[in-house]
């Protein structure tokens, strides 16, 4: 497994870090409670070429990889954006990987470019209300006809579903198996229909700068070549998503979890009660490095986990590793700091409310704690399924 080198990597963070740090705390404050989508942001990364970190040079991008999108999405996480912020960048990041991987030369030549350039917002359809976790029991369904497919179905949980132009869509093309339960799922790149979908936004308890949805299907009619890779190995082009997903949002809360402990180290260092500051007080000050110390070993593997999934080597258990733990570890961070600013925790003015509302989400998405280690527990371990 090659390394990158590192002052390629210290240049790239610089930079994005300087980038990042253009949007201040109160403008993340001023999204979330407007929740209003940051554009703004968004713009200045797409005009720093950043947007296309990892389509290739040849379809207008910059031809990183994950390692150089994970530090990236770091600093964006570590800035203060948080989840807002990260989540407007990273969903240019890994949606686009099922595409660059498999789709035919000319969606690549005609779409990639435009999400390099952030011309062209794409969400992704995959999670319903009635499956969950277990994507092999989706029923949106495709269904054959002459010169493409007619599509029905819901999907939940959808972000940029209120702005996006494109969306890529996994559906069934033909019934689940109990012997090959993952198979005949297909991808389908297509437009997001307006007349043929219905968008619902969900109101939510955190990152409310950017949209979560409801998606309702109603004959949505697509092309043959709208289809990514091959029909029915849709799920199988889908870990070329998923993975690179669980290792970037582990480094975006890892990035948050810093910005929460920087928070609560500046504040334990000035406030004085009893005459002294408290963080002079090893219950204030204790928790903080250990959160240090967590978040230290959680970006170690996040990073180990994207260096394989560079090399093309199967990265399933650091994967999931990485995103347990950097969930853990970052929310805790923001935990620790709400304790530590006590009743200011809950002003808006001090930040920290954002960052914990933000950071709970992770345990929760795109794959729950509980699922992590019941793959690990079946996967690697060998031990008995539960379910």
């Amino acid at each position: 497994m090659t390394e990158k080198d590192p002052a390629d990597l210290e240049l790239i963070r610089k930079t994005t870090r300087e980038l990042a740090r253009k949007f201040d705390l109160e403008y993340w404050r001023q999204k979330d409670t407007k929740h209003e989508y940051p554009w703004e942001f968004v713009k200045a990364f797409a005009d720093g070429g950043w947007l296309g970190a990892m389509i290739p040079e040849e379809y207008g991008g910059i031809g990183l990889g994950l390692v150089e999108s994970a530090v990236m999405l770091h600093e964006i996480g570590y800035s203060g954006a948080g989840a807002s912020g990260a989540s407007a960048i990273h969903f240019y990041i890994f949606p686009p990987g099922p595409i660059i991987r498999h789709g035919s030369e000319e969606m690549k030549r005609e779409f990639l470019p435009k999400i390099a350039k952030g011309e062209l917002l794409m969400a992704f359809g995959v999670t319903e209300p009635s499956a969950g976790v277990d994507t092999s029991r989706i029923t949106t369904r495709a269904v054959k006809q002459e010169g493409g497919w007619v599509i029905n179905g819901q999907k939940v949980w959808i972000t940029n579903a209120q702005n996006a132009q494109k969306i890529l869509l996994l559906a069934r093309t033909s019934p689940r198996t109990d012997e090959k339960p993952m198979d005949g799922m297909t991808l389908f790149f297509t437009d997001l229909d307006r007349e043929r979908i219905t968008v619902r936004e969900i109101e939510k308890l955190g990152r409310s700068a950017v949209d979560s949805n409801e998606l309702f299907i109603d004959n949505l009619e697509v092309r043959d070549d709208e289809v990514v890779g091959e029909v029915g190995k849709g799920f199988s082009y889908l870990l070329d998503g998923l993975n690179p997903e669980r290792i970037v949002v582990s480094m975006e809360q890892i990035g948050l979890g810093r910005a929460a402990l920087d928070e609560a180290v500046k504040y334990a260092n000035s406030r004085v009660v009893f005459d002294r500051p408290i963080g002079k007080n090893q219950a204030v000050a204790h928790p903080l490095a250990d959160s240090w110390m967590r978040l230290q070993a959680a970006e170690q593997i996040a990073m180990k986990a994207a260096q394989m999934y560079d090399a093309e080597q199967p990265c399933g258990p650091e994967a999931n590793a990485a995103k347990f733990l950097g969930s853990e570890a970052g929310f805790q961070a923001c935990d620790r700091a709400m304790q530590t600013l006590g009743g200011y925790s809950y002003a808006k003015e001090y930040y920290v409310e954002r960052f914990w509302r933000e950071s709970r989400l992770l345990k929760v998405a795109p794959i729950s704690q509980e699922m992590v280690l019941n793959y690990v527990s079946t996967k690697i371990l060998g031990l008995p399924k539960s379910y």
